[in-house]
Formats: C-alpha cells, sequence, structure tokens
C-alpha cells in the first residue's frame, strides 16, 4: 500500500493539500494524535503531514493510533521515521490512550461500512462513544489546554461525524445544513452507527462547557479514494474493486439514492480547514454539490471507466443489515465554504484518479 507515495497523482493530491492557505503556525511544532491511522482518510492525512515536515519551516510529529502495527508497517513508508510514532491501540477499550500526550487530536477510528456495522455492531458504537471519551480526556492533557481555557485560543480536538446523523430526509428540504435533524429509528440494529455519533457530538459539547476541550465536528460525505482498503463493503468502494477485478459492478438496490460523496483529499482538506479555521463547538459539513450522485449513475461511472457491465442483484442478509435506509442524503456545505474551504474535484474527477492510482497500484503488485 506504501507504493501509493510513487504516484505523480498521489503526491499532487497530498501536496495541495500540504499547501492549503490555512493557519499552519498552529500546528508547528506540535504533537498531533490521529486515531483510525490506518483507515482511508487517516492515512491521506498523515501523508499530509509527514510530507509538510519535508518543508524547511515546519516541523511537527505524528502519533498514529491503530490496532495492528503490522497494517501500519504496510501502510506508512515513514514508519521509522523520528518524527511519525505509532501506537498499537485499541481506543474503545476502556481508558485507552496513547503514552505520550499530543497538543492536537483526530479522533478517526470508526466502522464505517455496512459489514463492520452488522458484524461488530457494539464496537461501532464503542469506537464513537468509550473510544470518543478516551480521546477526549487524553486530550486534557495537551500542554495548551490551560491556555485555550482561559484566552482565546486553538482548537485541539476534532471529532469526525458523518451525514449520517441527519438521519432521513423528511422530505422538507433538498439539502441538510447542519441544524437539521431527520428521523432515526433507534430501535434497529442499524441505527448504532448515527446514534453513536449523535452522542458522541453531544459528548464533545459536554467536555467543551466542563473542560474547555475546544472541539470541531465535521461532518462527512460518502467518502472515496485511492487509500480505501480491499475489505471495505460500502456501495461505491464495492463498485471500484469490482471494475478493477474486470467483474461486473452490482448494484444492490434499484440505485435511485441521491448522496453527497467526497473525493478523500477534499475530506482531508475540510478536516484541516475546520480544525484551523472553525469555531469550538460548532459543525460543519464536508460537502460539494459537484459531487452529488445518483447511486446507479456512479455504478455506470466505474463500470465506463473500467470497461465492465453493471447489473442489480438483491443483497445478502448480512449485507442487508447494515445498509443505510437513507434515499436523499445531500449535505448543504456552504457554512465550510464560508471559511475559505474549496473541494478540488468532482465526482467524476475524483472516481478517475482514484481508478487510476488504484490500477497503477494493482498492476505494480501483480508484476513483482
Amino acid at each position: 500500500m506504501s507504493r501509493r507515495m510513487s504516484s505523480e497523482l498521489y503526491r499532487n493530491d497530498i501536496s495541495n493539500c500540504a499547501n492549503l492557505p490555512v493557519d499552519w503556525k498552529q500546528l508547528n511544532g506540535k504533537t498531533i494524535a490521529v486515531s483510525g491511522a490506518t483507515g482511508m482518510i487517516g492515512t491521506f492525512l498523515i501523508d499530509v503531514l509527514m510530507y509538510k515536515n519535508d518543508e524547511a519551516d515546519f516541523q511537527c510529529d505524528v502519533i498514529a493510533i491503530g490496532r495492528s502495527a503490522l497494517r501500519a508497517k504496510e501502510r506508512f513508508p515513514y514508519f521509522n521515521d523520528e518524527h511519525f510514532h505509532f501506537e498499537q491501540l485499541d481506543v474503545s477499550v476502556p481508558d485507552a490512550h496513547p503514552s505520550d500526550s499530543a497538543d492536537v487530536v483526530f479522533h478517526l477510528a470508526s466502522s464505517t461500512h455496512p459489514k463492520a456495522y452488522a458484524l461488530e455492531p457494539i464496537k461501532t458504537i464503542t469506537s464513537n462513544v468509550i473510544g470518543l471519551e478516551n480521546l477526549l480526556k487524553y486530550s486534557l492533557h495537551s500542554s495548551d489546554l490551560q491556555k485555550n481555557k482561559t484566552q482565546s485560543g486553538h482548537n485541539n480536538f476534532v471529532f469526525a461525524s458523518s451525514v449520517e446523523v441527519y438521519g432521513q430526509n423528511r422530505g422538507d428540504v433538498e439539502r441538510f445544513d447542519e441544524r437539521y435533524c431527520g428521523y432515526i429509528d433507534s430501535n434497529t440494529l442499524r441505527a448504532g452507527y448515527p446514534e453513536s455519533k449523535r452522542l458522541g457530538e453531544a459528548l464533545c459539547q459536554a467536555y467543551l462547557e466542563q473542560y474547555g476541550v475546544r472541539f470541531v465536528l465535521p461532518r462527512i460525505a460518502r467518502t472515496y479514494g485511492p487509500t480505501l482498503h480491499d475489505d471495505d463493503s460500502k456501495a461505491l468502494s464495492q463498485f471500484i474493486h469490482k471494475g478493477l477485478a474486470g467483474e461486473d459492478i452490482v448494484l444492490k438496490s434499484d440505485g435511485t439514492q441521491r448522496y453527497s460523496f467526497a473525493y478523500v483529499g477534499d475530506t482531508v482538506s475540510g478536516l484541516l480547514y475546520c480544525l484551523l479555521n472553525g469555531k469550538a463547538g460548532e459543525a460543519y459539513n464536508i460537502a460539494d454539490c459537484a459531487s452529488d450522485c445518483e447511486l446507479r449513475d456512479l455504478a455506470a461511472l466505474v463500470a465506463r471507466n473500467c470497461g465492465v457491465n453493471m447489473r442489480f442483484e438483491l443483497p445478502d442478509e448480512v449485507e442487508s443489515k447494515g445498509y443505510s435506509t437513507a434515499t436523499l442524503a445531500l449535505m448543504d456545505g456552504s457554512k465550510l465554504s464560508d471559511l475559505g474551504w474549496e473541494a478540488q474535484y468532482s465526482i467524476q474527477q475524483g472516481i478517475e484518479r482514484t481508478l487510476s492510482m488504484m490500477r497503477a497500484n494493482k498492476t505494480e503488485n501483480s508484476s513483482m
């Protein structure tokens, strides 16, 4: 997986994020902890931070938190770098936290795909609640926290929330802004993910009020990109894996669901804008209308780019338990845009970049 760094397209994506017009001084000289480090978004974020370290006037230390040191070694080519530190840790275990303190925390660890929701429903909840509280407590040791409580300081905690906190569209809006609250049937297995994200947001508010933890809540659209894992069972991820394998793209519904999507580079740039430009205690949608798409159109886009067919098939029982029932989940990203954020990639551009990079990596792997 670390061969992604040899891709010119990927290096361009990383460079674009590392050169965002934000106040990087807030992170210079800091230690930054990232949970879910080997995940799709965590990997890209850490790549950006380590790339930024190559600049003469910038230096940060990264504490990458994950459950598998083996996966981290495969994932990060700079595993032994003096400014990179891997902490093998399951943050959802009570009282778990890294051994060294950090100035800034990104809590990205979470089950984010249907099979995980169905097969690991307890961990889906605990990573968003117990894992979150562990890291909120951990952030209390931040060297900047006391200063932040007594003056207008910088944000020091990012809890990656989700479009799923909005629930099902009640039919009264086209797009969800940050104040919207839709319906979630809480007495279902599938409710574990969105309800735990909602509870996590409330927990962050409590830590801001009681302890002064300055957090922000990026609400993330359905994200994709070249750092996705082989076992990712989200619909778009399955389209990509099937297409690259030369197999038919399989739609497990009528495909009329319309969602907001985001290329991983845009999601990570959104996280950085939230942290460095956002207001403590606020939520921000990371979404752009150029990446709104019906699921069947998305399947057709991948199929076209991979030279395969598209067909329909009912999901199996395990998968169906994990699928979202939302049919219209478009996000209004204007609040984040007001902070200066702009998406760099439309859905077509993002899909084409993803397929190009993953195809090249697959070819390179097969030739070894």
